[in-house]
């Protein structure tokens, strides 16, 4: 039998067979493409074509996106409309501008928030929170859309915006057929099957393989080495240098050996080795920044490509103002652009970041050196792929990356119809465990796992449109509850176990002198009391204000286990802070973190003020024990308390003493079979109490929110209030105070420009604990600003009692910046009062039009100041940071 293979003509055609059949929608489809379809992506379409819905998972690069662009095909057939969500702005921008070309710009739509194009287009382009919203107002816009392609649908499990995904496969009405695209992940059948349960016909289709084979590759000095051989085993050589340098640590004549390249020597090594284009990934933007200036003199382009390249950059130009280059860095990254360099991360505009982009995909710039963000984005492969570091911070700590992270990164390795393979290289260093790296490596996917969870917005979203017991249905139809349904199961099986268990020691515990387990009891008891003396809790208002009064030099005793710090803490103020009971401190372990009332839940104690000379910082080690030093000569400690023996205590002991197990010779013996089975209750008492929690925690968990609505009069009874449908039309994290402050009319006497500084607070984030220097110089916006907080402390109470926590803190870190740019500032001015870059910046400004679009059309009374706070803001870098295309 011959079994050479096939030609691509005959691949094609065999593709073009596959397809035929019964309809001609792909078969019309496939007549278009100038490539063979793989087996997946046609069983997808078929089933798309049969009116089914299809989760499809697959690698990065295996071309999920076809399935979705059929179904456009597929709807314009069918004289239907269909809406294209992705997870970014970027991505939207890039299918929207793919979509115009292909279909022609009269048919094609986009709406990103702060963008909104043709939205009655028959093709609409959005992202994921717009489509949630438009579900939630129940918008005619929803009329004749056949299909919603969810791209990359794994964000369902973003700890922050995950629960997106999850409302809009519940509540999206049942005759659209849902086209979920996602990477591999390990729980593939369990997602298929809840989205089954809640959209009805859903086909599961996944495919493994990757379409450009990947080889991995190690690192050191000069030398690359496979870090698996061919059986998928490690590679022994690299075990052997790991091992070499634990023994050769301190030997001179070893120092140079282990020594890694720097970043320009390491990209002419992949130069060498023919592996560029390559994305290089370093988790710092800082870093990636360095990377380019170090790689300038490289020269990695032709000068055919630095004309092309010249180009693109003059068309840039024209739309940046001149008087923004410098601040934009704008020169220099034009030079390292022609040498076919570029830096890839958030503090870059959008203008400039898709500039990259193109260059990148046209082969143009040789190497992006960028931070992870870009894996989740745009349509960016190369050749190669080089990860810096298996490390990267997560704005708590350092943190090892993930196999999904890893695959993400590495998926980016090997371009479609370009390269035979693809390449993953990874830079040794002494910190990395390499059988580790390569159980990372092999682990190919990640569980899904739900972050969903009911907002107040939700809340009264639902019961406009519905009673409580259908909501509570609809929620109990969420995957997050449908996996705690599942680990319940699980649970139930610990607690037989258990059991069992303890069944077969109940006779070892056994006493001839008397009931050991009342003995036992007893024991019990007095080890109870010794430890009470010290878990009292204390009340959250007398925390808030001890933290809200501290000032620069103070000491502070903390009380709680929970503290970051450990149990009982001591933390000295650097900087009160601009929010309130958030104060700067630094620990006697010379960590510095900022605490909030929930590092003190069982109290704080302000011991005293030391004195620290004016102008002592706190990031390097000198300044540090300048601290640490005032404080171990001022003489303040936390009182230490002192232990009370009860009358209660005394009684119980005497009980002890006289029961007639305490004279048994075998008495501990059985006290540690007793110990055992003890153990065993209390993990049986936890499992159940884990059963209890995740038994219907979503509706459970709806009912509070809806407890707290009601007390503050958004909902009476199930009905939803008028205040509570102005809630409806804010989506925030801070959703109930943003309301609350409309609502008791904190925000009617601010101009426009002192409105838009304020609402900051509920966009920006900062990304490290330390201190805005600036905050805006306004009374009115300070005075408004701290109104709210301690209104975030009141809503934060109220949560408490209601056993519920769903905000996060505010932070009015931008409303200097935010103030000054709606004054008419200079974007260079602006940004030092921001201490942020700029691509930061533009995105919290367009965060914040997106927040005021909402008040505009929640609020009568403030619609006129959003609209012209946001025509403040929509100017200069903001407005050209617009352009799609």
């Amino acid at each position: 039998m011959d079994e050479s293979p096939l030609s691509p003509a005959e691949r094609f055609a065999a593709s073009r067979k596959r397809a035929t059949g019964r309809d001609s929608a792909l078969a019309e489809y496939i007549e278009r493409l100038s490539f063979t379809l793989d087996d997946f992506q046609i069983e997808a379409c078929k089933e798309l074509e049969r009116g089914s819905g299809v989760l499809v998972a697959a690698p990065t690069g295996a071309g999920k996106t076809i399935i979705g662009d059929f179904a456009t095909h597929l709807s314009q057939r069918q004289g239907k409309r269909i809406f294209y969500t992705t997870p970014i702005k970027a991505l939207s921008n890039q299918k929207f501008s793919e979509f115009a070309e292909k279909y022609g710009e009269r048919k094609v739509g986009l709406l990103t928030g702060d963008i909104s194009i043709n939205g009655d287009g028959e093709i609409v382009v959005m992202t994921t929170e717009v489509l949630r919203n438009m579900i939630y107002a129940n918008s005619q816009n929803l009329h004749d859309v056949a299909f919603v392609v969810l791209d990359e649908v794994h964000y369902l499990g973003d700890k922050f915006r995950g629960a997106v995904w999850e409302e809009i496969l519940i509540h999206l009405p049942q005759d659209i057929s849902v086209v979920s695209l996602s990477a591999t992940v390990s729980n593939v059948e369990e997602f298929g099957e809840w989205l089954g349960t809640v959209r009805g016909s859903i086909k599961v289709i996944v495919s493994e393989v990757r379409p450009v084979p990947l080889h991995l590759h190690v690192m050191q000095g000069p030398e690359l080495y496979p870090l698996l051989k061919d059986d998928w085993s490690v590679n022994s050589e690299l075990v052997k240098i790991s091992q070499s340098y634990s023994r050769n640590l301190h030997d001179r004549r070893y120092r140079h050996t282990f020594k890694n390249l720097h970043k320009e020597a390491i990209i002419e090594r992949l130069a060498k080795e023919n592996l560029l284009p390559a994305i290089f990934f370093i988790f710092s933007r800082a870093g990636c920044d360095i990377a380019v200036k170090h790689c300038l003199h490289l020269n990695l382009t032709s000068e055919s490509e630095k004309e092309i390249i010249r180009e693109r950059i003059e068309e840039v130009a024209q739309v940046i103002s001149p008087e923004d280059y410098g601040p934009l860095n704008f020169l220099n990254w034009a030079k390292a652009l022609e040498q076919g360099v570029a830096a890839h991360h958030a503090g870059l505009i959008p203008p400039l970041k898709e500039v990259i982009e193109e260059l990148f995909q046209q082969g143009l710039i040789k190497v992006v050196f960028a931070t992870e963000t870009l894996a989740l984005g745009v349509n960016m492969p190369a050749k190669s792929v080089v990860i810096d570091r298996l490390t990267k911070w997560n704005g708590q700590g350092h943190v090892d990356i993930s196999p999904g992270e890893f695959t993400q990164l590495t998926g980016r390795a090997g371009r479609r119809g370009i390269d035979i393979e693809g390449h993953a290289v990874m830079i040794w260093s002494p910190e990395v465990d390499i059988p580790s790296l390569a159980g990372l490596a092999t682990a190919r996917t990640f569980p899904l796992k739900s972050s969903f969870n009911p907002t107040y917005n939700m809340a009264v979203n639902l019961l406009s449109s519905t009673s409580s017991e259908i909501s509570r249905e609809l929620l109990g139809s969420s995957f997050a509850q449908f996996q705690a349904d599942h680990s319940v199961q699980g649970l139930e099986r610990q607690v037989a176990k258990n059991k069992e268990f303890i069944k077969s020691l109940g006779g070892e515990s056994t006493c001839h002198l008397g009931d050991f387990t009342e003995y036992f009891a007893l024991r019990n008891e007095i080890r109870k009391l010794e430890r009470s003396g010290a878990t009292k809790r204390a009340e959250l208002p007398q925390v808030i204000e001890t933290l809200a009064q501290v000032s620069r030099g103070d000491v502070l005793a903390i009380s709680n286990k929970g503290a970051k710090r450990g149990g009982g803490s001591i933390a000295l103020v650097i900087d009160r802070g601009h929010e309130m009971a958030r104060p700067l401190v630094m620990f006697l372990d010379r960590k510095v973190s900022r605490i909030s009332p929930a590092d003190c839940q069982n109290g704080v104690e302000n011991l005293g003020r030391i004195k620290v000379p004016g102008g002592t910082g706190h990031k390097n080690s000198r300044d540090k024990g300048v601290w640490i030093n005032a404080y171990k000569s001022s003489g303040l400690k936390a009182h230490q308390r002192e232990p009370i023996v009860s009358e209660q205590m005394l009684e119980i002991r005497a009980q002890m003493r006289a029961h007639p197990c305490h004279a048994c010779p075998d008495r501990e013996e059985h006290a540690r079979i007793q110990e055992r089975i003890s153990r065993m209750e209390r993990e049986i008492e936890d499992l159940r109490t884990k059963i209890e929690g995740r038994t219907n925690v979503i509706p459970r968990t709806f009912d509070r929110l809806c407890s707290v609505l009601n007390e503050l009069g958004y909902l009476k009874g199930e009905s939803v209030s008028q205040q509570g449908q102005m809630l409806a039309k804010i989506y925030s994290d801070a959703d109930l105070v943003l309301a609350e402050a409309i609502r008791r009319n904190y925000l009617d006497d601010l101009s426009a420009r002192e409105f838009t500084a304020v609402l900051s607070i509920f966009v920006f984030e900062s990304r490290t604990d330390e201190p805005h220097r600036n905050l805006a110089n306004n009374k009115r916006v300070v005075s408004t600003i701290r109104a709210i907080e301690k209104l975030w402390f009141e809503v934060k109470y109220l949560e408490q009692k209601y056993h519920v926590q769903t905000m996060r803190d505010l932070d009015g870190g931008a409303a200097a910046a935010i103030f000054a740019w709606a004054g008419g500032q200079e974007l260079a001015e602006t940004l030092e009062l921001a201490e942020l870059p700029a691509g930061d910046f533009v995105r919290i400004v367009k965060q914040l039009i997106d927040l005021l679009t909402q008040i505009s059309e929640a609020s009568t009374s403030l619609r006129a100041r959003a609209r012209e706070g946001i025509l403040l803001l929509r100017r200069g870098v903001v407005a050209y940071s617009e352009v799609v295309g």
